[in-house]
């Protein structure tokens, strides 16, 4: 969308968990730029923006979101699924080395100016760790985080042998570049697609043990302390995985962790019925693993939450629930699920908000999801009272998702990324 040269935001609650402020207050934005923050500003001949009654929050940054690029086989394209985004204030996102992969300077390339060209969202590409993705050879991260890659990874797909790994942090901890993990064991994961429990055994599934997620973690958790590496270890999903983090925290390790949304608000449990939009990788637990990974954002040992957004089109997932591909679209339902969660008292506010702002871009190591004068505005303005249907206002190509025909609380009604506006409603 175009630049407005000056915008004042107007008398709207102004929250930002990163320094702690929480009151009404007015904002100013000068040629792209956040100037000031105080009460009763004045602006001659800016455009205004009443914001009465609203929430005036730093833009959401989302540490985990699956794009598509041309041959990468799933629904929606940057345009399509960054404008979802910027409808739900989210600013910045962690695209995955999966769309590419993201293996060349070419790809970087075109992520970039197919974001720039659509002017919606920021996207910070994830660098893959090994060429191709296959977990053999080591790829060009120095070069890749020149291009702008901002960590790397290797989107779920493992590397099986400890020497590579090995070699694949020591590189980036020489670039000072995080590592994102996905632990989940190849083999005890091996051909499951639902949680190895009570449901998975009524409906006839093959299972997927906690325990593979948390043997992976233990020993990604021993290479990062023996390279010294910065990781962050994505999609935590059970309650064994969380004693391993909080240890390591304990110990001082460069760790941080972030779970997906849909982990904290439903377990095992959504399955029934052969629910194909709940099928995802991980998968999703028990409920006292759910209520434990609540608890852990609650208290910091999980730092973000992120909407893991995978957009896939109807058709792969009306077959058998095994024979669907996993994922959940999530840009779009994001900011209000988090908010759903502090309604029903599972976190407060300023802990609930900091998880999809500040904390992430910390896990990133990007300087986002703080209202910060002198920088290039990236906030949204949202009518936290405000009912959105999601029925007539879904944006994502993607419709994989239980929330997909729901109402629920708060309505984004203006998003500014990097000094732009991005999404305004009347």
């Amino acid at each position: 969308m175009a630049a407005k040269a000056h915008i004042l935001i107007r008398k709207g609650r102004v929250i930002d968990p990163a320094t702690g402020r929480d009151e009404v207050a007015d904002l100013l934005i000068e040629n792209g730029r956040l100037t000031r923050i105080g009460a009763s500003l004045d602006a001659p001949g800016a455009d205004i923006i009443e914001a009465d009654g609203h929430w005036v929050l730093p833009g959401l940054v989302d540490a985990c979101v699956h794009l598509s690029l041309p041959g990468s086989g799933r629904t929606g394209d940057i345009a399509s699924e960054t404008r979802a985004a910027a409808a739900g204030g989210i600013t910045h996102m962690a695209a995955q080395p999966d769309c590419g992969p993201v293996d060349s300077t070419a790809v970087v390339r075109l992520i970039r100016e197919q974001a720039g060209q659509a002017g919606f969202a920021r996207i910070l590409p994830i660098a893959a760790m090994t060429q191709g993705l296959k977990g053999e050879q080591l790829a060009e991260m120095a070069t890749l985080a020149k291009a702008g890659c901002i960590a790397v990874g290797n989107a779920g797909g493992k590397v099986a042998d400890a020497l590579v790994l090995k070699r694949c942090l020591e590189y980036a901890a020489t670039f000072d570049m995080p590592v994102m993990f996905r632990p989940q064991d190849a083999a005890l994961s091996a051909g499951g697609c639902a949680h190895e429990g009570p449901v998975a055994t009524r409906l006839g599934l093959p299972g997927i043990p906690a325990l593979a997620e948390s043997v992976d973690l233990s020993r990604d958790l021993l290479l990062v302390e023996a390279t010294g590496v910065r990781a962050h270890f994505q999609q935590i999903s059970s309650r064994e995985s969380l004693r391993l983090l909080r240890a390591a925290k304990k110990r001082g390790l460069p760790v941080t962790a972030d779970v997906s949304i849909q982990h904290l608000l439903l377990d095992e449990s959504a399955l029934e019925g052969f629910n194909s939009h709940c099928h995802v990788i991980p998968p999703l637990r028990s409920s006292e693993d759910r209520e434990a990974l609540l608890e852990a954002v609650a208290d910091g040992t999980i730092d973000a939450i992120c909407s893991q957004h995978t957009p896939i089109g109807s058709s792969s997932k009306a077959a058998p629930f095994p024979a669907t591909k996993p994922g959940m679209a999530g840009v779009d339902t994001l900011l209000s699920l988090v908010l759903g969660l502090v309604d029903e008292g599972k976190l407060d506010l300023a802990r609930a908000l900091d998880a999809i702002t500040a904390a992430p871009a910390r896990c990133l190591g990007i300087q986002a999801g703080q209202l910060e004068t002198g920088r290039p505005a990236s906030l949204c303005v949202l009518d936290a009272a405000a009912e959105k249907d999601y029925g007539e206002n879904w944006l994502s190509a993607g419709s994989n998702s239980p929330w997909r025909r729901s109402v629920l609380k708060g309505s984004v009604k203006l998003t500014v990324c990097q000094g732009k506006v991005s999404w305004l409603t009347d």
